[in-house]
């Protein structure tokens, strides 16, 4: 079955195909898998999608609207001097993944599968399955994203999470935090304790870089400053959206780099951002998001170090004082990944028969190292073909034990030889085992009749010269 996979994010949505065979196939848009969920509605009533609508916000930025789901309780949002419902806003941008997934099946999907924060109630829930029903996807299977995120674990990096053990979600995002602590079961996770921020995310770090420049570069420049902050025509709000794609790309660039520069339109300046100056914006953010988590965790009942693993998802969860700040305040070095944005979703899909179903209960690998993508694994309940390290193997992988041999059959050594008899002597030739002497009379032996034969004669003869030599 051709499944499709759905994370409708706040900054970016991600989509992945599990195809018959079991590969999985990440969407791309203009070469990415990260869709931008911004829609923008053009002065002729085309919808923009994702980078379209980025590239023309800044033609009129009334008309965008970049993060649709921070606004699903508002129930309707005007672009422009249109109102258009929530749900619709949504189903313009599973719009776009639905024609690409078409694209690249020949087709629709067959099933499609969207995950979903886990606090959110049966409203919320309601509202994304009319997005999807609107965009024409058949009615999806809704899956809480630290559910995903777990059997993404479990499934596709086969980590060993036994029956009964827990791990924790630490899931920062564009718009929202989420700490989830998840009990694997026998049939899967269940959701064992939830806490989260709706105010702490990328958007919110993104903020805090811009009041941070306003009180270095801003004070100088008071007026322009406050139309930038605060535009009331084209122009300036272009010039607002042109520095928050900025400091965006800034701020993921401080992941990597230890400083980035950020050009403020309005002012004509080319500020310069360190990362210990963004880490002192992001700090009370981050320390907010401990501990929230240190809730959860208490929550479901746990102690950090009951826990398999504390696991980061999320595009902001790249930022590497998050993963410090766990491992100082919880005492547990987080797991972080490459493309943590993609974790959630493919998780989703191998949930029941996914690509990579998941491990048994004594399956899969220790949690410690780095994440690898390993082979395919064996179905749930049934022993992999290799152990983990430093475990016997179950008894449906052992040997059966060698029996000895009988006496008769085991190799011999051969018995030693009599004490009267001397060793044979080193040759070039290995000698033949010395054989016992029988014994003849001397009568038996002719060379011994013969020699004594001729002493008799030499004997005779002697005598004979000797008588003729006195007579």
């Amino acid at each position: 079955m051709r499944v499709l996979g759905i994370d409708f994010g706040t900054s970016n949505t991600v989509a992945i195909l599990r195809m018959v065979d079991g590969r999985v196939k990440p969407l791309l848009f203009d070469g990415s898998p990260m869709l931008p969920s911004a829609v923008y509605l053009s002065a002729d009533g085309r919808m923009l999608i994702g980078r379209d609508a980025e590239r023309n916000a800044r033609m009129d930025p009334a008309r965008f609207e970049p993060n649709p789901k921070r606004r699903i309780d508002d129930g309707s949002i005007f672009l422009g001097d249109q109102e258009i419902p929530v749900p619709r806003v949504m189903a313009y941008v599973l719009e776009q993944v639905v024609a690409e997934a078409r694209r690249q099946l020949g087709g629709p999907p067959e099933a499609v599968r969207m995950t979903h924060p886990a606090r959110w109630g049966e409203r919320r829930r309601n509202l994304l399955l009319e997005a999807a029903r609107l965009a024409g996807l058949p009615k999806p299977q809704l899956i809480p994203e630290p559910v995903g995120a777990a059997s993404y674990f479990t499934s596709v990096l086969g980590t060993a999470v036994p029956v009964g053990r827990s791990l924790a979600i630490y899931d920062l995002g564009g718009g929202t935090f989420d700490a989830t602590v998840v009990r694997r079961t026998q049939a899967g996770f269940e959701v064992l304790s939830e806490e989260g921020l709706p105010d702490v995310g990328g958007l919110d770090f993104d903020h805090g870089i811009v009041e941070h420049l306003g009180k270095t570069y801003g004070v100088s420049h008071a007026a322009t400053w406050s139309r930038l902050m605060n535009p009331t025509d084209d122009k300036d709000r272009r010039y607002r959206r042109m520095l928050y794609e900025d400091v965006r790309g800034a701020k993921e660039m401080l992941s990597r780099t230890a400083s980035a520069d950020i050009h403020l339109p309005a002012l004509d300046v080319d500020a310069h951002l360190t990362r210990e100056e963004f880490e002192s914006v992001a700090r009370p953010h981050l320390e907010r998001t401990i501990e929230c988590m240190e809730r959860a965790i208490r929550g479901a009942r746990q102690s950090p170090k009951d826990l398999v693993g504390i696991f980061l998802v999320g595009g902001s969860s790249r930022i590497p004082m998050a993963s410090s700040l766990i491992h100082t305040g919880l005492g547990v070095a987080p797991r972080t990944f490459e493309q943590p944005e993609t974790v959630v979703v493919e998780g989703a899909l191998a949930i029941g028969g996914g690509s990579r179903p998941a491990a048994g209960p004594a399956g899969g690998r220790p949690v410690s190292g780095a994440p690898q993508r390993p082979p395919v694994r064996p179905p749930m309940g049934q022993q992999p073909g290799r152990p983990p390290m430093g475990q016997p193997r179950p008894p449906a992988m052992q040997q059966p034990p060698v029996q000895p041999r009988p006496p008769m059959q085991q190799p011999q050594m051969p018995p030693p030889r009599p004490p009267m008899q001397a060793p044979p002597r080193p040759g070039p030739m290995m000698q033949q085992p010395v054989q016992p002497v029988v014994q003849k009379k001397w009568s038996q032996e002719p060379a011994v009749v013969l020699t004594i034969a001729i002493a008799v004669i030499l004997v005779i003869g002697f005598v004979i010269l000797l008588a003729t030599a006195l007579g």
